[in-house]
Order: C-alpha cells, then structure tokens, then sequence
C-alpha cells in the first residue's frame, strides 16, 4: 500500500518518480532479452508512465477482483466449455509460468502453449505467433 499511496499522491514530484520506477521495471523485465533503452524510454513517457502504473497497481491493490487468491482456479469449470489458448513465456518473470500452469490444471480444455523463447511481452515474436495463430483459430469458429 505504501507504492500504492506514492503513485496516487496528490504532489507530482512523488507521483511521477513513483510512476516512472514501475514502468521502468516492467519495461526491463517484460522481455526475455530487455530492449537496452527501456530505461530512457520510460523517463520520456510521464503520462504514459502515470497511466500505465496505475492501472496495473489498481488491479493488484485489488487483488484482480476476485475474492480470494484461488478464485479463478477454482471456478475454472464455469468456463471449460469456452475455447481457450493460454499463452506463456518460458521466461516470464512478470506472471511466473506456475500460475499458467495451475490455471491449465484447473481447465485442462484449454490449449496450452508455452513459448520457450519468451518473457511476458505480447510483442516478443513468440508470444506474438501464438496469439495470431490462437485468433486466427478463433475466427473460424
């Protein structure tokens, strides 16, 4: 809660740094091989940076909306008749492959693609394929 009230000061010379900061990791660990001007990109952006760390913390100050850790694995079955494709990087440090794997337990149904060349990003060129090849399937239902 203490990153929580930081990025949603009302001050800008505590908000902004705090905005930055996020950005800036998510930006560096998103990708298996970190872009090498992720830093300075970050420092560009400040509306962006601000946007883009308060939405992730509200869902995490949240708890993604669910009522307990669990909920979505444990209601799994409420789902299991909607096609589904999981798409995880092997390398994901972001959303870490355990919680990939435990939701594909709980839905064995769903198609699950682990790309072994990837970290978080959806524009890594792995992620990218599976989620074009995953769509393409989709449209055809």
């Amino acid at each position: 809660m203490a990153y929580h009230k930081r990025l949603t000061s009302d001050d800008p010379k505590i908000r902004i740094p705090a905005a930055l900061a996020w950005t800036t990791w998510e930006k560096t660990t998103s990708n298996l091989i970190p872009p090498t001007d992720a830093a300075d990109k970050s420092m560009d952006e400040e509306k962006f940076a601000e946007a883009f760390a308060r939405i992730e913390n509200h869902y995490f100050v949240n708890k993604g909306f669910f009522p307990t850790d669990e909920f979505l694995n444990e209601n799994a079955y409420k789902i299991r008749h909607i096609p589904t494709v999981i798409v995880q990087g092997r390398y994901d440090v972001v959303c870490p492959m355990k919680t990939a794997w435990d939701f594909h337990k709980a839905f064995p149904e769903a198609d699950f693609r682990v790309v072994q060349t990837a970290g978080h990003s959806a524009m890594e060129p792995g992620i990218a394929k599976e989620l074009v090849e995953a769509t393409n399937k989709f449209k055809k239902l």
